[in-house]
């Protein structure tokens, strides 16, 4: 698969998460850090990230929290403002996720220029927000309308905290999000952020799938990732970069450094 190559500058890329603080509308937003407070957040993060080796990034609203399927305008509003500050600081390839609503993932990506998202944008869920329908003709039909047909879409067929409502397994999932809908990544998750995927249902859907890319979406660890390598084409990874492990610290640079010194005596 040349294009990962292209698109991250190696084989088997980690993706790394900068978490976005709460922002504008947000239940936990700091009203009186504002703006600013999210801002350095992110950079210091970002940096933190960039300069431990990660070889991508994906910025995303995770402490959006509780997340909806149709966000609101402030979101994407917010999100393009810390990113396009970070800008002059970026020099890894960058991807971006609006938790969780495809279209608003593409209009960020085309007001920043990112080369891929990620998100649920096939099937129906029974989830923690809801009956959780999508619409993956609306969303190619989207990013083809906004001429972003090389954005890479990354399908997440295994979402946190939901189920999918139809009683099929999860290779044929695969199978038939693949010809149906043509993503260039299969994302495989565990229940949250920072639980790992069942390493049987990610070696399933790479069987399944042998010539689209699959990444591990969530809970890679420096104990677990060479085996997950023999397996997957390159993996999302957010929660082991922080400090002591835990989702809502801040990401430890010495963490990132130690991860991706594993990572590149592997691959």
């Amino acid at each position: 698969m040349q294009w990962i190559k292209n698109t991250f500058g190696t084989v088997k890329p980690i993706i790394a998460m900068c978490h976005f603080q709460a922002m504008p509308g947000d239940p936990y937003y700091d009203k009186a850090g504002g703006m600013q407070k999210v801002v350095d957040f992110a950079c210091q993060e970002f940096l933190d990230l960039q300069n431990g080796g990660v070889d991508a990034v994906m910025f995303s609203n995770e402490f959006s929290m509780p997340y909806l399927t149709k966000v609101l305008p402030e979101t994407s509003a917010a999100m393009a403002r810390v990113i396009g500050e970070l800008m002059p600081l970026i020099k890894i390839p960058f991807g971006v996720n609006v938790l969780w609503d495809p279209q608003a993932s593409l209009d960020l990506a085309a007001a920043t220029g990112a080369s891929f998202i990620r998100e649920i944008m096939s099937g129906v869920y029974a989830s923690d927000f809801g009956l959780w329908n999508t619409h993956c003709g609306e969303v190619a039909r989207h990013r083809s309308r906004l001429g972003l047909e090389n954005v890479k879409l990354m399908y997440n067929i295994v979402p946190e905290a939901a189920r999918y409502l139809g009683d099929r397994d999860v290779a044929d999932i695969a199978k038939s999000t693949v010809f149906n809908c043509r993503p260039e990544i299969i994302c495989v998750s565990g229940m949250t952020a920072g639980i790992g995927a069942d390493m049987s249902v990610l070696a399933r859907v790479k069987e399944a799938i042998p010539d689209t890319a699959v990444f591990a979406n969530t809970g890679c660890r420096i104990d677990t990732i060479e085996g997950i390598f023999k397996i997957a084409d390159g993996a999302v990874v957010g929660t082991t970069f922080k400090k002591d492990g835990q989702f809502n610290n801040q990401v430890d640079k010495d963490r990132v450094k130690a991860f991706m010194d594993k990572v590149h005596s592997i691959r």
